[in-house]
């Protein structure tokens, strides 16, 4: 398996999609780096900036790409 660079997963523990996301990436092999949004506000600044100022869970950070929720595929 390549070495794959970890994937940052932005959001909180009571959204099924974050860990739906979080599951999904591990499961595929990658190293996730999970930040929970209500519990650590350097996250959630970056998140906001990442974001542009959008809530919504999970914010996924893949290969520099910004993409947010999650459907499962």
């Amino acid at each position: 398996m390549p070495n794959r660079e970890p994937v940052q997963i932005y959001g909180k523990e009571s959204c099924g999609y974050t860990s739906a996301a979080r599951r999904d990436y591990r499961e595929r092999g990658y190293p996730v780096e999970y930040f929970d949004v209500k519990l650590d506000p350097v996250a959630m600044a970056r998140f906001l900036e990442l974001s542009g100022g959008e809530r919504r869970v999970p914010l996924i950070v893949e290969r520099g790409r910004v993409t947010v929720g999650f459907g499962g595929t």
